[in-house]
């Protein structure tokens, strides 16, 4: 792990945003949370972020149009979707889109911690 990793958290429930910042800062991640896609767009940090963790159903852009977006605009960090609500076809769509992993909510930390680390090492390997 990179001191500099800039993981930014996406989820329109506060409670999920602070338990991933809790977990994340433990491990040593610069964290930073948004409330809304368009929070994270209007911010700094979008542009500096080493793994995007984003909510699938978040209005009024979700998260799969958030991924397709960024890449249509030349910004390619690794995606982690999580998701109270599981599906398959919305899984597919993710991956299809770009998604480094799927998780379900509730999810275990080592379910999240593996997909980041995974997402993080892919992100190096399109940067070299």
């Amino acid at each position: 792990m990179s001191a500099a990793s800039v993981i930014s958290v996406l989820d329109d429930d506060p409670y999920v945003r602070a338990a991933i910042n809790n977990l994340l800062e433990s491990r040593g991640y610069v964290v930073r949370t948004f409330a809304s896609t368009e929070e994270f767009l209007r911010s700094t940090d979008s542009n500096d972020t080493s793994c995007v963790i984003a909510d699938v159903q978040m209005p009024p852009i979700n998260g799969i149009d958030l991924l397709t977006q960024m890449r249509a605009q030349g910004s390619a960090p690794p995606f982690i979707f999580i998701t109270a609500f599981p599906d398959e076809s919305v899984r597919a769509r993710a991956l299809k889109a770009g998604a480094t992993c799927f998780l379900a909510k509730p999810f275990a930390a080592s379910d999240l911690m593996q997909c980041l680390d995974h997402a993080l090492a892919a992100g190096r390997e399109n940067l070299e």
